[in-house]
């Protein structure tokens, strides 16, 4: 199968939020061999130990001390706004990539040009996503996006070739689906993760989400709606986040799915799977695939010690440097950002390779409305919903989420 065809990516899809523990800022170190830094980041129980190795090494290698503090849970920007406001902020922050703009532009965040970090040699998408009002907030050292995944012995037996675009995508659907199993599974779900999965068919039809009323939207919505009207699609979609459609899809109960590729380490433990993977198929065959970016973002929140922030700018670039890009991908299932070394994973692990090349054209939620963002991503998912529960029209359910 030509693997030059079959990429495309995977948020996480979804927001990660976090209670935010803090340490205390103020004052000035005097000797960098004293400097104790303390770091909040997202990571679960699964992959902490990933990154703690790696803030473990760079802290010896810059001669610095690290506590990291791995937390999850709701309020994740109230209590950073809170914490910028009473200086007790960590020294390194990680922050999903659509709210980097919304804590920058708070004034919590410092440049990371003034710490020597620029970028160089990842994607556009990559660094629209961390950066606000020109400066360069946020750096992601792995990023994810979607794509199709599809059960290779099932399109083998019905004689079907992976789908490429929207009329292949309905028709192999529509041809996978039997007794027990629809043709093809994702997220609809009422939140920012039925707008991650939605966003792929909006964008790639030419549409934006300043003008969601647009003929475009309204096709890319009547389209996904298609899927669920004719029975290729389960109608709890609507009610289905990421992971069950992941869970549909290892059960043999879904031929294909739209997910990301932090599902690859489950779904090559599953036993008896054989999946493979190409890019989210588009209207019409030539058309380019314009899926949104996933990642974590490291920062360095303003703690007003200039030698601890100067330490941070240290860690930080470490942390992103290319090797360790290549380990968190490695076991987390994802893409280095950096361009030469998501090559070299793509070279190394075929799976990865299915993904790398959408990382280089990936948009940012957040690079065409900024702040805004949110309101949008209400509104589209909001549309998706009342049109997938027969609610409303294409064009009434845009009308509707508008109003």
């Amino acid at each position: 199968m030509n693997r030059s065809r079959m990429i495309s990516l995977g948020a996480t899809a979804g927001l990660a939020a976090l209670a935010l523990t803090a340490c205390a800022g103020g004052g000035s170190s005097s000797d960098s061999g004293d400097i104790a830094l303390t770091l909040t980041d997202t990571m679960s129980e699964s992959s902490a130990p990933i990154y703690d190795e790696i803030y473990q090494a760079c802290a010896a290698e810059i001669g610095v001390t690290v506590t990291s503090n791995h937390v999850a849970g709701s309020g994740l920007i109230a209590t950073v706004l809170q914490q910028a406001s009473s200086k007790t902020l960590p020294d390194v922050l990680m922050l999903d990539n659509p709210d980097v703009q919304q804590i920058a532009a708070s004034g919590a965040l410092s440049p990371l040009a003034d710490h020597g970090i620029t970028g160089n040699g990842f994607p556009e998408g990559v660094l629209s996503a961390g950066t606000y009002e020109g400066d360069l907030y946020g750096i992601a050292p792995i990023v994810n996006s979607l794509g199709l995944f599809y059960n290779a012995d099932l399109l083998a037996e019905a004689g079907i070739e992976p789908p490429t675009t929207w009329d292949e995508l309905s028709a192999a659907a529509a041809a996978l689906t039997a007794e027990g199993r629809y043709g093809i599974a994702f997220s609809a779900a009422n939140s920012f993760e039925g707008t991650w999965q939605f966003l792929p068919f909006l964008w790639s039809n030419g549409a934006d989400e300043d003008d969601l009323t647009s003929d475009e939207a309204a096709g890319a919505l009547a389209f996904v709606d298609s899927l669920v009207a004719d029975g290729s699609a389960s109608a709890s979609v609507v009610g289905w986040s990421q992971n069950d459609v992941n869970d549909q899809f290892i059960a043999g109960k879904a031929a294909m799915m739209i997910n990301g590729p932090w599902n690859m380490p489950s779904l090559t433990a599953a036993e008896g799977l054989n999946f493979d993977s190409v890019p989210i198929p588009v209207p019409n065959a030539g058309d380019d695939v314009v899926a949104p970016l996933g990642g974590e973002t490291f920062t360095i929140p303003q703690t007003g010690d200039k030698d601890r922030m100067a330490a941070a700018g240290k860690l930080v670039a470490c942390v992103v440097k290319g090797e360790n890009q290549l380990t968190m991908a490695t076991r987390r299932g994802a893409v280095p950002s950096d361009s030469a070394m998501a090559e070299q994973a793509a070279t190394e692990n075929p799976l990865v390779a299915a993904f790398a090349e959408t990382v280089q054209t990936a948009r940012s939620r957040t690079a065409l409305l900024g702040e805004d963002w949110p309101a949008a991503a209400t509104q589209i998912y909001t549309a998706v919903q009342l049109a997938l529960t027969d609610k409303s029209t294409p064009e009434e359910a845009w009308a509707q989420a508008a109003g």
